[in-house]
């Protein structure tokens, strides 16, 4: 019986080993004909299924640089920070400081006094599935003023005037992406814990996680990948700054693949936390919207993602639950098209 059992638990172990390097294979042969399309692209890319994790990278640090891309090369998330910070929102939920229906009013710092129109109409929830109504920053007037930089002209008296300002919501409770609504957010949660942003992330998910190469004001590191536009041209890493809620944190495949492993584990405060934002808090013909992430549901299948591009980065994050799966794509360039297929590919190889 021993001799049988221990033949059994070999073949077990080796099937288990031939599928995990099926699935690497797979997926580098996604990326690597992926890479071939697109030759200057540097590309991260994680992935987990039933807790194993996989990675493909292809690329250098920067043109000067011998040292190749791998997966724990610093990139941009860029928005993918609102999926940070909604989680954030949910962890307070839990820790009892909030409710996702609560109106903002008594929630805001005491610079931001609400117009009669706007009291007791916005809900914490509003704020993260971009629903909010409130007036926006022109994200495309401060590229005009510092294309490497376009946040530097932002500051809190700029959105403290927005907000005051505003008289009316237009679009309360229809879908307007929001830049503000995030900063707000996090706004929220550095009064509830009286804490800064970067304070309270550090506190629940960076360092829990062991996250080392997951950066906020400092990101002047070795192993920090180059930014590149459209045309080539070489950006700067956007500098941390009080809109950060909304999309400035930097990290690596490895570093975010041990966020999507929390996520997917309802033992930890960060899975309890996620299944709150991946509740429906906005729903209209085809989009459906948690709590700073998509929902994409399929022939019974339920996707959750977010994307984020800088101008000179991309990438995207998605899960799904019932699957036990997860992908995070990091590009040195800033290139949608590219990370699109590769999630779509890797998605539908992850679902079968």
């Amino acid at each position: 019986m021993k001799t049988s059992f221990k033949f059994l638990a070999a073949l077990l172990l080796i099937s288990n080993v031939s599928v995990a390097q099926d699935i690497t294979n797979k997926i580098d042969s996604i990326i690597k004909d992926q890479r071939q399309k697109n030759p200057n692209v540097g590309i991260s890319v994680g992935f987990i299924k039933n807790n194993e994790e996989h990675y493909i990278a292809y690329g250098k640090l920067n043109a000067e640089s011998q040292t190749a891309i791998d997966k724990n090369s610093v990139f941009e998330i860029a928005s993918i920070t609102k999926v940070l910070t909604s989680n954030l929102i949910a962890q307070a939920v839990l820790d009892h400081k909030l409710k996702t229906d609560d109106y903002i009013d008594n929630f805001l710092p005491e610079a931001y006094v609400l117009h009669e129109n706007l009291k007791n109409k916005i809900k914490i929830s509003d704020l993260a599935s971009h629903q909010s109504g409130l007036p926006d920053l022109d994200f495309a007037k401060l590229l005009a003023v510092d294309p490497q930089q376009p946040m530097s002209s932002v500051n809190q008296e700029t959105l403290t005037a927005m907000v005051n300002n505003c008289t009316e919501l237009k679009d309360h409770g229809k879908y307007r992406y929001s830049t503000i609504g995030f900063v707000l957010l996090g706004q929220i949660m550095e009064k509830v814990y009286g804490k800064s942003y970067d304070e309270i992330i550090r506190a629940k998910i960076i360092t829990p996680l062991r996250m080392k190469n997951t950066l906020t004001k400092d990101f002047n590191v070795k192993n920090r990948t180059t930014s590149h536009g459209r045309n080539g041209d070489v950006l700067e890493f956007m500098n941390w700054h009080f809109t950060a809620p909304a999309g400035l944190v930097k990290s690596s495949a490895a570093d975010m693949v041990k966020y999507l492993k929390a996520v997917l584990n309802k033992d930890l405060a960060i899975g309890k936390a996620s299944m709150i934002t991946e509740k429906i808090y906005y729903k209209h013909e085809n989009r459906e919207l948690g709590l700073g992430i998509n929902i994409m549901t399929d022939d019974q299948k339920t996707n959750y993602i977010k994307s984020g591009d800088t101008m000179g980065q991309s990438s995207m994050i998605a899960y799904n639950r019932a699957k036990n799966w997860g992908l995070i794509i990091l590009l040195d360039n800033n290139n949608s098209k590219l990370r699109n297929t590769i999630l779509n590919e890797i998605s539908e190889l992850a679902s079968k």
